[in-house]
């Protein structure tokens, strides 16, 4: 047991006096070739930082508007005057131009309304000439000459009407459209008021969005609108309508856009994306991750200026487009760090690599 205890002691003692040998012996004496490198790295004590340089492009910016397709105008056309349905020659999805025939009433006696309304007039009239005969012979008051044009006149107001009437059996179509939903068929009673036909007008069509208060402002009358349906057809149009008052739940503002539909291709109901051309403003497109936050919290990019120095620029993103995003804010032509931008702070003194001439194995930092 002694013995391995002096075993170990000598073991113990050898270890510390070899460390001890490593401490005070000299290095080697540095050669030319350590000395280069030292200052080499003396020289480059400055973080390296990748730069491209970016210039300002015209860009029209656009606000994406989600809605639906909606007929310009609807009208369920009624019957103004009671009775029974004797034709209807129009049916269900049918183009019809204004003053066709929807639905046909019969006449009954209305016709013979009207002769009988012509005899009154007729006679109206007689009595009205006779009157003015006796009158340049005076030999009629001016109280009966009155007397007669009244009764001329009402005698005109009569047949107007029963024409009316007659004509009021006869259901048209007040504008062009298509035949949407049928109300009534032969032999059907119909009352003042009831429907005949549904008619829908499709050209032009309309495309009904609403507006977020932050986008409200870019939109106006007029601008040019590219819009794709749930259909995958591709319409253009141009905003037609701007609502002044936001909805109180949703505090969206209504907007409409007119698009041609002259060949009724196009269907009510549709889901639409619309891209609304808003202003044409100068703005750079970069990739989204050069964006950083500085000490403010602020979205912005870190730039180099001509002294070699870190320079914080805010933007503003104006566009996420799929190929970068799209800012304002920076300066027309700038050099962005594309590599090391999170590793240094304005005003910091950087050695900036150009993208186009540093090769891509160059160590930064």
């Amino acid at each position: 047991m002694k013995k391995n205890l002096i075993i170990a002691t000598l073991i113990g003692v050898g270890l510390l006096l070899w460390l001890a040998s490593g401490l005070f012996s000299a290095g080697p004496e540095p050669t030319l070739d350590t000395k280069t490198v030292a200052l080499a790295d003396q020289e480059h004590d400055l973080p390296r930082v990748r730069v491209r340089q970016f210039n300002a492009e015209q860009r029209t910016l656009t606000r994406i508007l989600r809605g639906k397709t909606a007929s310009k105008r609807m009208a369920k056309v009624s019957a103004e005057t009671t009775g029974r349905v004797v034709a209807r020659p129009v049916e269900r999805g049918d183009r019809v131009k204004e003053g066709a025939l929807l639905c046909e009433l019969a006449v009954n006696d209305r016709e013979a309304s009207v002769l009988e309304a012509e005899s009154a007039l007729s006679q109206a009239e007689i009595e009205y000439r006779g009157a003015l005969e006796l009158q340049d012979k005076n030999l009629l008051s001016k109280i009966r000459i009155a007397q007669v044009a009244a009764e001329l006149e009402s005698a005109r107001a009569g047949l107007a009407r029963q024409k009316l009437n007659l004509e009021r059996t006869r259901i048209v179509a007040p504008f062009d459209g298509v035949i949407e939903t049928l109300h009534m068929d032969v032999g059907d009673l119909a009352s003042v008021g009831a429907p005949c036909a549904t008619l829908i007008d499709l050209d032009p069509l309309l495309i009904s969005a609403n507006v977020s208060e932050r986008d409200i402002n870019y939109v106006s009358l007029g601008g040019s609108v590219t819009a794709r349906t749930s259909t995958n057809e591709k319409l253009t149009g141009k905003v037609t309508f701007v609502g002044s008052v936001s909805d109180e739940i949703t505090r969206t503002y209504p907007v409409e856009i007119t698009v041609p539909n002259s060949d009724y291709r196009l269907r009510a109901g549709l889901t639409t994306v619309a891209s609304v051309e808003t202003e044409t403003v100068l703005a750079h497109r970069v990739s989204p991750a050069l964006f950083t936050l500085n000490d403010a919290g602020l979205v912005g990019l870190r730039a180099v200026d001509r002294d070699s120095r870190v320079v914080f620029h805010p933007v503003t993103i104006v566009e996420d487009a799929a190929d970068g995003a799209w800012v304002t804010g920076l300066p027309g032509v700038v050099r962005l760090i594309t590599v090391g931008h999170e590793f240094v702070s304005s005003g910091q003194e950087v050695e900036a690599l150009d993208e186009s001439v540093a090769p891509a194995t160059a160590s930064l930092l």
